[in-house]
């Protein structure tokens, strides 16, 4: 038997073979870690289980397989195997219907069963409805998000500030003893230091000080946090707009499965804390071509819309 948590991010074709070539002597290594991993299983003669545990909307690197890489598998080499799904794998966070729909008419014994899907997050013990608000912000149902807000909001307070020094004023006048604090946007921290080390530290959490990526808190949590939304990903009357700043100017990322990965990286920072959170949508600067306010101003007043109470 074989229990793999984060299933979601097991290693494309790619990203194995690359492995393989460098760290085992196996330049011609042609397979993923899900078909690989299923490989090793299927050799049994009696039975074998994979309990794959994902979380939807949590591949934040290209060189994650995602959940439908574990089905492909399957169809491709191993038809022999009966599969046991949850029917919500068909949402769109978790990017598996297309190759769900494909099950059907296949040889793979498939079963839906509604109670392996986990509806209720453990993450946060003040309010379990935060994962589905963060979805619907995301998605971009605002009335709906709106709703949630209302429910949770008195347990788990989310503000809105475009004002980095008020942000970090609130984060300190509401955590009590040794509850953590942060903030995360894209830089390189040392995880350790930041999540261990201790008030008097400069390169803990408690400093607001050094910030941490999707990269570096996935799986992770903090009490208390401060997101800043940068200009990346801009609301726009058409939808989100997907950016990447290279050198002085930005580039509009067309690609599908990048958009993907930077909705999921918003996903992950705006779910780590337990407690509540604070996000900062930058005022812009007017004389710096990089962040005009006209960048960030649309995606604050939608936030504002929903009804995350200002600072």
């Amino acid at each position: 038997m074989a229990l793999f948590d984060e299933a979601q991010r097991a290693w494309d074709l790619q990203q194995t073979a690359n492995f393989m070539k460098r760290k085992k002597k196996r330049p011609d290594f042609n397979q993923s870690e899900p078909e690989f991993l299923i490989s090793c299983l299927d050799r049994h003669p009696d039975w074998a289980v994979i309990v794959c545990l994902v979380g939807g909307g949590q591949e934040i690197n290209t060189v994650e397989a995602g959940i439908s890489e574990w089905i492909d598998s399957l169809l491709r080499k191993f038809p022999g195997w009966d599969v046991h799904i949850s029917p919500r794998l068909t949402d769109v966070e978790y990017g598996a219907g297309r190759v769900i729909a494909r099950l059907k008419g296949t040889p793979l014994k498939v079963k839906y069963k509604d109670e392996l899907h986990l509806a209720v997050s453990l993450r946060s013990f003040r309010a379990e409805r935060v994962s589905e608000l963060v979805k619907k912000v995301l998605d971009l149902e605002a009335a709906s998000a709106k709703e949630t807000l209302k429910a949770i909001g008195a347990d788990y307070p989310i503000v809105l500030t475009r004002d980095l020094q008020k942000a970090k004023r609130w984060l300190r006048e509401r955590a009590q003893g040794t509850e953590r604090y942060a903030i995360d946007v894209k830089s390189p921290v040392d995880p350790v230091d930041w999540f261990l080390a201790g008030k008097d530290d400069v390169r803990s959490s408690y400093y607001l000080e050094d910030v941490a990526t999707e990269f570096h808190v996935q799986g992770l949590e903090l009490d208390w946090a401060c997101v800043t939304w940068d200009a990346d990903m801009r609301h726009t009357p058409a939808g989100w707009e997907n950016w990447s700043c290279k050198g002085n100017k930005w580039q509009r990322i067309n690609n599908d499965h990048r958009q993907i990965y930077q909705k999921n990286a918003y996903r992950v920072l705006l779910t780590r804390a337990r407690q509540g959170m604070v996000i900062v949508v930058p005022e812009g600067n007017p004389d710096d071509h990089t962040r005009p306010p006209e960048y960030y101003n649309s995606t604050y007043e939608y936030l504002k819309q929903i009804g995350f109470q200002e600072l």
